[in-house]
């Protein structure tokens, strides 16, 4: 710290010997002609004509001889050698750039070459401060590894290491190539509210604030489902939405209480339309954004190409733990849990039992492309019973690489049976349930002017992009994580090995 705080010292002093040099440190644009990439793609065009160029950028490297210095400037598109001659800037130039510092952003205009060693070159003619770093960045062959800083600092993450960029970037790809994917069959892009008056949607806690004009209380959507479906009663027949929800939760290395999720609703189709979709849409992303469908995550080799895999939730569970658990009720349940050493709150219902059972006898060792379904009916309050068994529902989830990238149903639509099961949710909130869902008044009353069969899917875009990316954590595909506050003498934040709260998983 104390290290830091006198290069600090010592640029603040360069700083103001710039500026009684008559130099604005600080100016307000500079014109640029070309990025790097541009120019060492078209080495032999600037070569051959010697047009000029000028770029801008963040100052990596200095190698400074005397009369002559080397140095490596940064842009968007990546690092660049630019070379300093006193005799060609002049004493005034080549002055000012001794008061320079690595992380200083800098523009320069010259022709380029090649050095003897090979390297392609700006050989500059005009250099111009753009912005004096009053901070040194983190020493170049160290790094930046401390996960914390680079959550919290994501700005000095992204100075230091290129491959972070090319996660986000990544990221972008993803999110343009699913747009496109819905676009093309006909799907449209909708907003819907972020503040609602009643959360719903999901099994979740909501976070609360207060609205000081209508001074009622008002909740930070924990899903998009309800307002989503309003709008296939009003006559849409697909509509899609790209949100972030919000659930007052625990953190680990898949959740984070502010998370991205793609949901999307289709008349006329059922979860069985709906899991080719899917397992279309997942291929077709992968194709496009990293040009092949087997990809690495963790170790793994993963094939996403069609057809995946479909089991049961209590096939999975016969599969991978053993055990026939259908039909058992809640006692039984729990006793398999004290065989298996599984330790659940007492609380829980038969369904959620069931849920805990897979997440941790079954979900981790499902690597392939698989999709989980036919979910009890208390698990799934806003799914449509299964036609063949009435205690399950035809509901599915995506699950890759270990865990679940989403949820879908065929939709509820029969708006009594729908109000039945916000009642018997509405007991289980009385009983202390805080995830439990929260009867809607108006969306029974969308339901009861005709609501057509459907089928709705919701995708973790962050879960997507770990997987595409082979990120380890969640936190390592959302630029600003949320993290404790920084306090005085407390610098860390929650980490991935936190306890969680007892919470159901967000479903992306």
């Amino acid at each position: 710290m104390e290290e830091t705080s006198e290069l600090r010292q010592q640029r603040l002093r360069k700083l103001e010997e710039i500026r009684q040099l008559g130099i604005n440190p600080y100016p307000y644009a500079y014109e640029v002609s070309h990025t790097s990439k541009g120019i060492l793609d078209s080495f032999e065009h600037f070569e051959s004509s010697q047009e000029k160029v000028s770029i801008a950028g963040r100052l990596m490297t200095v190698r400074r001889h005397g009369k002559t210095s080397f140095a490596h400037v940064e842009d968007d598109a990546g690092r660049l050698q630019i070379y300093i001659r006193l005799d060609d800037v002049g004493q005034e130039a080549f002055d000012l750039f001794q008061l320079f510092d690595i992380g200083d952003i800098i523009g320069v205009r010259g022709h380029v070459f090649r050095t003897r060693t090979g390297e392609v070159t700006v050989q500059v003619e005009t250099v111009t401060l753009l912005s004096k770093s009053l901070r040194p960045l983190p020493e170049k062959w160290h790094g930046l590894r401390d996960k914390e800083i680079r959550y919290r600092q994501r700005y000095l993450d992204l100075i230091m290491n290129p491959d972070v960029k090319e996660t986000f970037r990544m990221r972008t790809e993803i999110i343009r190539a699913l747009r496109s994917f819905l676009d093309a069959r006909g799907f449209l892009e909708v907003e819907t509210p972020v503040l609602q008056p009643i959360y719903g949607g999901a099994s979740a806690r909501p976070f609360i604030t207060h609205h000081n004009a209508l001074d009622v209380d008002f909740y930070l959507r924990i899903a998009d489902e309800l307002y989503l479906k309003r709008l296939i009663v009003g006559g849409f027949e697909k509509v899609y939405e790209f949100a972030k929800d919000f659930r007052n939760e625990g953190m680990d290395r898949t959740h984070q209480p502010e998370f991205t999720q793609m949901e999307l609703y289709q008349a006329y189709i059922d979860y069985n339309d709906l899991m080719e979709l899917v397992e279309e849409m997942i291929s077709t992303v992968a194709q496009r954004v990293l040009g092949k469908t087997d990809i690495a995550y963790q170790g793994h080799r993963i094939d996403l190409s069609p057809p995946w895999e479909r089991l049961s939730l209590f096939e999975s569970i016969q599969k991978y733990a053993d055990a026939d658990l259908y039909g058992k009720n809640v006692d039984e349940l729990r006793a398999f849990c004290d065989e298996r050493n599984l330790k659940v709150d007492e609380r829980l219902g038969p369904g959620k039992l069931i849920d805990e059972i897979y997440s941790e006898l079954v979900e981790p060792y499902l690597m392939q492309p698989t999709f989980i379904k036919d979910h009890p009916v208390d698990m799934s309050p806003l799914a449509k019973r299964h036609r063949d068994k009435s205690d399950l529902t035809e509901r599915f989830e995506p699950v890759i690489g270990g865990g679940e990238i989403g949820n879908a149903f065929s939709e509820l639509n029969d708006p009594l049976d729908q109000r039945e099961r916000f009642e018997q949710q509405r007991k289980l909130l009385e009983d202390g349930d805080e995830e439990a869902q929260v009867l809607d008044e108006d969306f029974l009353r969308a339901m009861e002017y005709g609501m057509p069969p459907m089928a709705g899917l919701g995708i973790g875009i962050d879960r997507l992009v770990m997987l595409f990316t082979n990120s380890p954590s969640i936190r390592d595909v959302i630029l600003f994580p949320q993290m404790r506050p920084e306090r005085e003498g407390d610098t860390h934040g929650m980490s991935d090995d936190d306890p969680v709260d007892n919470q159901k998983k967000q479903t992306a």
